[in-house]
């Protein structure tokens, strides 16, 4: 896997030379000589992404879940108007 870097103005000119590129590695772009963006292929995006939860999976309810009976207590108290005397 090859390396190659491109400062902002050459991506700019040269698009689809930079996409060809990244099909031998990632594609290095830089702003004012700072890296700032990389380019890959997407099935490489995809390897290093990996199989992660989206956020969506991650803020549901866990696997499972939809088995255990919940019966929280009930208040015996009743709601009484505020004394603000």
């Amino acid at each position: 896997m090859t390396t190659k870097k491109l400062t902002s103005r050459e991506f700019n000119r040269d698009t689809g030379g930079a996409k060809k590129a990244a099909e031998d590695g990632p594609v290095y772009i830089t702003d004012r000589g700072e890296p700032s963006h990389v380019l890959l292929t997407f099935a490489d995006y995809q390897r290093l992404a990996g199989n992660q939860a989206g956020i969506v999976d991650l803020l549901g309810e866990p696997p499972g879940v939809e088995d255990v009976e919940f019966h929280p207590p009930i208040a015996p108290d009743t709601a009484r108007a505020a004394d603000f005397d």
